[in-house]
């Protein structure tokens, strides 16, 4: 392999990890309630898990996705 190659995976593999990062990060966020403090209704409890397990769903499409 020359070089060229060597540093365009280095490259590739540094950029996949700074995506998944920035995406799991915003999923993280978006799964969050704005408050922590505030009292949680049942209905928004819900919501949260049901946010939260979307998210789980979404980060493994993502791993499927990237292994393929």
């Amino acid at each position: 392999m020359d070089f060229g190659r060597i540093v365009q995976m280095i490259i590739n593999v540094l950029l996949r990890k700074a995506v998944n990062g920035g995406v799991n990060a915003a999923i993280r966020k978006v799964s969050r309630k704005d408050d922590p403090t505030a009292p949680i209704s049942p209905e928004d409890r819900q919501q949260q898990q049901a946010a939260r397990q979307m998210a789980k769903r979404a980060r493994q499409a993502m791993k499927i996705g990237r292994k393929l």
